[in-house]
């Protein structure tokens, strides 16, 4: 007889990444290895290695859109994740999509840092994102150079000042995205402490109210290509759990850590977060 329970359901929008270490290859590895089922709407198509990232294919926002409706017609999600997108039209469809789901946790991670300009460099496509994808988002994860820039769509003119980059102005900014209906914002490598081996890295959790935690962790040297992508993912599949956001981010963080700990150098670039670390091969002892 055929089991009917099923995995919980994450369906991610983003980039092919022939590596595996970005994009939907890296969020259905990261969804399987936290007992979720992936499903997959292609943003994009890369040419990459574990060095660079070469070059990038759009995918037509009307193949986005059938790519997704024709799966959420057939079965339920529970939990959404958006990352790169390629494309104002994209954005668009994809907002107009996730609001049929308002139930249904959304977690936005749209830079990706292995991208020529991390996908930071179309001021419409920020405005975009800010705009339609923001107010409906349970998590939005940025780093401070994420948010510096996408906090010029509502600046008014003129290049950061140093006074900008303080922490008031992090506050700000923060709150400027969860007054837009953005229920979560983790902002990435807020600080650090110590040097050498006991150096630590901080993520801050901010919620309507301010700062909602700080997330530290020991800081691995790399180079990783691949560790913020964990990151999100763990994040959706843990809240597709039924965990809540704060916990669900203690929980990712401490599994992309794991990750990074155990990462693995496929080629001549940067090593590639190992997202099965903590399982092992029938009959062997190795994972």
């Amino acid at each position: 007889m055929q089991n009917q329970t099923t995995s919980p359901l994450v369906l991610c929008f983003g980039v092919s990444d022939p590596v595996g270490a970005t994009g939907i290859q890296a969020d259905l590895a990261t969804f399987a290895a936290l007992g979720c089922h992936g499903l997959s709407v292609m943003t994009g198509l890369l040419i990459a290695d574990t060095a660079r990232v070469e070059d990038m294919q759009e995918i037509d926002a009307d193949w986005v859109v059938d790519q997704a409706r024709v799966v959420l017609e057939d079965m339920p999600v529970a939990a959404f994740k958006v990352g790169a997108l390629t494309s104002i039209e994209q954005a668009s469809a994809i907002a107009e999509i996730v609001s049929d789901y308002p139930e249904v946790p959304l977690i936005l991670d749209p830079f990706l840092s292995s991208l020529p300009d991390s996908g930071l460099a179309d001021d419409d496509m920020l405005m975009a994102i800010r705009q339609i994808l923001i107010p409906q988002t349970t998590v939005l994860l940025l780093t401070r150079v994420e948010l510096a820039r996408m906090a010029e769509t509502w600046r008014d003119g003129g290049d950061l000042t140093q006074a900008e980059a303080e922490a008031d102005a992090v506050k700000a900014d923060v709150a400027e995205l969860t007054g837009m209906g953005c229920e979560f914002v983790l902002l990435k490598c807020t600080g650090s402490s110590g040097s050498g081996a006991g150096a630590r890295l901080t993520n801050t959790l901010y919620d309507e109210d301010g700062v909602a935690g700080d997330f530290s962790w020991q800081h691995l040297p790399g180079p990783f290509v691949g560790a913020g992508s964990t990151l999100s993912g763990a994040l959706a599949a843990l809240m597709a759990r039924g965990m809540d956001a704060v916990a669900a981010i203690e929980a990712a963080q401490q599994f992309t850590v794991g990750a990074l700990a155990q990462a693995q150098r496929f080629g001549m670039g940067k090593l590639v977060p190992n997202k099965f670390f903590a399982h092992t091969l029938p009959g062997t002892n190795k994972p």
